[in-house]
């Protein structure tokens, strides 16, 4: 059973920074994919940043983002202490929503990595809200 518990939103001005952590539990790191989702109210939820297994021709974790956040966030995990990060930076007004850590054990994954249909564990959200 995967249990998922994201932490460390809350309210900035824009400009600010936030770094959001997801701990996971009955989950094996690098070896599948994981992601980070937001909701804003009214809105779908989409996918902000995604890990990948390492290919048969690539080194480490693939990255993935949304284009709208590329640049500013930084996802990260930490096998050891069974942590998922992500680094919030230069948030604009925008970024405001409930964000989501999800993971799937699906090899398929890497087919659609930012598609909130790929995944099927979730957590509970955690707030960010972004104030001019």
């Amino acid at each position: 059973h995967v249990q998922l518990v994201e932490s460390g939103g809350g309210s900035v001005q824009a400009g600010g920074s936030l770094r959001l952590s997801c701990a996971a539990s009955g989950y094996t790191y690098n070896r599948n994919c994981m992601a980070w989702f937001r909701q804003a109210p009214g809105k779908e939820r989409e996918g902000v940043a995604a890990v990948a297994p390492p290919s048969a021709t690539t080194r480490g974790l693939r990255e993935y983002y949304n284009a709208a956040v590329k640049g500013r966030f930084t996802i990260s995990q930490d096998g050891a202490k069974n942590m998922m990060y992500l680094q919030v930076s230069s948030l604009k007004p925008e970024d405001t929503g409930m964000y989501y850590c999800a993971a799937t054990f699906r090899g398929e994954c890497i087919f659609n990595t930012l598609g909130p249909r790929t995944y099927d564990n979730w957590g509970q959200g955690t707030q960010v809200t972004v104030s001019t």
